[in-house]
């Protein structure tokens, strides 16, 4: 079992939520608005939904706000039409980025993406350049002494998990996408809490910088992630631990 978390893009996010509240509580409500558009307003039969209210839920987002945007989805109330676009490029050191957009302005995004990532010493890239250096996986992240490491690795490995690490002050389990419902079961049958749940881009290798790159490519993840118009970041750039706990 590695001590270094892979995964400390999520912890540094993790870290962020205070400050960013508003911000969160409108791209989450956005992503259940669509949801609901595309699947419906039941959550048994529309994952994505599900995955929205399950980070809804992780972000305190208030039930009011919920409620508003599944009437929005549901068309109930008049809201705006919106697009997915998703961006690939390069930051500092040539750290891969991937960007998850949702727009009513597909022109006023891409000049405002393109614009950060060459501010802060980064490229915007063409389709498919980045990538295939990531894969799609269930994520779950649970906090030491909400289970005991054992317990909790045989339960999630028997529901269906793939990967279970112990890293500082947190278990980290991972799982195929097909089978993420059965192990959030699993955790929920368990009464196991997770500060993570969620299906996500997870890098194949991770990349370290140092000095001013790393510097400037902290600025344009907060960058990226601060525009409203951004739903997720995704990166392989290895976080280090002191910038971490900023």
């Amino acid at each position: 079992m590695s001590g270094h978390s892979k995964w400390a893009n999520i912890k540094h996010k993790k870290g962020k939520v205070d400050a960013i509240r508003g911000k969160i509580t409108t791209k989450i409500s956005r992503e259940i608005t669509i949801a609901v558009k595309l699947g419906g307003s039941d959550p048994t039969g529309n994952m994505r939904l599900k995955l929205a209210l399950q980070k809804a839920r992780e972000n305190n987002v208030p039930k009011e706000n919920i409620q508003r945007a599944i009437q929005k989805g549901a068309g109930a109330l008049e809201g705006s039409n919106y697009e997915e676009i998703k961006y690939e490029g390069y930051g500092p050191g040539g750290v891969a980025i991937m960007v998850d957009a949702m727009t009513d302005n597909r022109n006023r995004t891409a000049a405002d993406v393109r614009h950060l990532f060459s501010k802060y010493g980064g490229n915007l890239g063409e389709t498919g350049c980045v990538s295939w250096m990531f894969k799609q996986k269930g994520l779950f992240v649970v906090e030491h002494g909400q289970a005991e490491e054992e317990e909790l690795m045989l339960l999630s490995l028997d529901a269906g998990a793939e990967d279970f690490d112990a890293s500082e002050g947190e278990f980290e389990i991972t799982s195929d996408p097909d089978d993420f419902e059965q192990v959030l079961e699993a955790l929920e049958k368990n009464n196991i809490p997770t500060v993570v749940a969620r299906i996500t881009m997870i890098p194949e290798t991770t990349a370290a910088l140092a000095g001013d790159e790393s510097i400037k490519m902290m600025k344009l993840l907060e960058a990226l992630e601060d525009h409203d118009d951004i739903q997720e970041v995704y990166t392989n750039f290895d976080i280090p631990e002191d910038m971490d706990e900023d």
